[in-house]
């Protein structure tokens, strides 16, 4: 297998925990975004949408989104279980990762990229280039808030996210709450149920990954 990383951009970083959760050790070539190599042809050649986390299989098939490759491994790497080990512990942890993505990761990016001067002409992720439009900024904003105070509802009535053990939901929940950092969002100090699940992640050795 080959994986395409970023050690600074946040979806690779999920990957990479999941990796390091199943004790994988995988060939890993680190693609900058910082510096335009996912838009290079040689890259492009691999994954013509240019995006970044990517992984590569045994057979050849290209993996180019988190939850396809995060379901590749856990099907070739069962144990231990990070997709859930009942049918109900499945569709919760996809349902919670889905809301991570949708309602964390998602206003992050729109904070980020329709605001720094980085992304300029660069507002979503791909090949073609898109303006910024600073109103998606300001509503980024606004939606973290409100993701943090979902969080704090859920976490105090489960340890974990998804489950009452710790699963992808958990990483991408945890990637996209520390990465919030880039646009000065953090957890508000009274959400203290937040703040005990986010020091117990970070204590796992997969959050140095």
């Amino acid at each position: 297998m080959l994986f395409y990383d970023c050690s600074t951009a946040p979806n690779p970083r999920r990957t990479r925990m999941f990796i390091v959760e199943k004790g994988l050790t995988i060939e890993t070539r680190d693609i900058s975004i910082a510096r335009g190599e996912q838009l290079l042809p040689e890259f492009k050649a691999v994954n013509p949408r240019a995006t970044i986390p990517v992984l590569v299989t045994d057979e050849g098939t290209v993996l180019t989104e988190n939850l396809g490759i995060a379901a590749y491994l856990e099907a070739r790497f069962p144990e231990p279980p990070l997709m859930g080990r009942t049918a109900d512990e499945k569709g919760l942890v996809m349902m919670w990762n889905a809301i991570a993505e949708q309602q964390g990761g998602m206003p992050v990016a729109e904070a980020l990229r329709n605001a720094h001067p980085a992304f300029k002409d660069r507002a979503i992720p791909g090949p073609a280039n898109y303006a910024q439009i600073p109103e998606l900024a300001q509503r980024g904003l606004d939606r973290i808030g409100r993701f943090f105070d979902l969080l704090e509802e859920r976490l105090q009535a489960s340890l974990y996210i998804a489950c009452d053990h710790f699963t992808l939901a958990d990483i991408s929940t945890f990637v996209f709450v520390d990465f919030a950092r880039v646009v000065k969002m953090r957890v508000p100090e009274a959400n203290a149920a937040t703040w005990a699940w986010y020091e117990g992640i970070k204590a796992r050795p997969s959050a140095q990954a």
